[in-house]
């Protein structure tokens, strides 16, 4: 027998299954073992990605979690797919931080035309 956990994080709570398995049992195996779908409304096991100790398990470096034998102690985490693409999030950033100088710099010409006006 092995000892491995289950986890997968919400914005709100975390989720940690500890579990007991036989010696050859895949990833994926022990997510559907663990109950977690039924746990956690919308999580399609087909698509989630998963990762032991944050290194995913894409079939490229490592195998798929179907083909994934799982060693003592390791830790099987699914991972909720990105909220948005950070391409777009680092746009949003830049987009903000242009206005806040934007505002930042007529606040000065402002204060240059009259200084004793203290502005909020």
């Amino acid at each position: 027998m092995i000892s491995v956990e289950v986890a997968f994080a919400l914005p709100e709570k975390q989720i940690l299954i500890p579990m007991q398995l036989a010696e050859g049992t895949t990833a994926m195996q022990a997510v559907q073992l663990s109950g977690i779908a039924e746990q956690v409304a919308g999580l399609d096991l087909a698509t989630t990605s998963m990762g032991i100790y944050s290194r995913l398990l894409d079939g490229r470096a490592s195998p798929l979690p179907e083909h994934y034998v799982l060693r003592d102690h390791d830790r099987v985490e699914l991972y909720r797919p990105l909220q948005l693409d950070p391409k777009q999030a680092r746009l949003l950033r830049a987009a903000r931080a242009a206005e806040r100088e934007k505002r930042a710099a007529k606040r000065n010409q402002d204060m240059k035309k009259n200084p004793r006006q203290l502005r909020p």
